[in-house]
């Protein structure tokens, strides 16, 4: 019985003992040596590191968790898109409706209704934006080669 005993209480000495061994073996190194060096001689750094790194992540943490300041914004963001939006779907249904009227219109433009279509002022400001972008195009092109 007291052998029984005995064995219980070296198992756990002898179970501690062994990890202390290992570490202690780990320490005998030089380049535990001197990474423990590097690391004692920067650990002003890195506690202000670990400090940044904590701040960043309980305001992160707050952020996401904050149901409030998502609704918000993703209102503001839905605030700034929906004129992008609508004004996209605008041109799209006016494309739509222009290609539909051409293909409904079978008659040919001549030289007077060509001259008729130069005095309206849409037909003036697209050749005005058309002659502007070729300028651009041209300029960029020459200023490349």
């Amino acid at each position: 019985m007291s052998e029984t005993s005995a064995q219980q209480v070296l198992a756990p000495v002898e179970a501690a003992t062994a990890p202390t061994t290992d570490v202690l073996d780990q320490l005998m190194k030089p380049e535990v040596q001197q990474s423990l060096t590097v690391l004692v001689d920067n650990l002003p750094k890195l506690a202000e590191m670990v400090t940044i790194l904590t701040k960043t992540y309980d305001l992160v943490q707050n952020v996401v968790t904050d149901r409030v300041l998502i609704e918000d914004l993703k209102g503001g963001f839905d605030e700034m898109v929906r004129p992008i939006t609508e004004k996209a779907k605008g041109l799209a249904s006016a494309a739509i409706e222009a290609g539909d009227r051409s293909q409904a219109e079978s008659g040919t433009i001549g030289l007077f209704g060509l001259l008729k279509m130069l005095k309206d002022p849409q037909v003036q400001q697209t050749l005005r934006y058309a002659q502007a972008f070729l300028e651009v195009l041209g300029e960029r092109r020459n200023q490349q080669g």
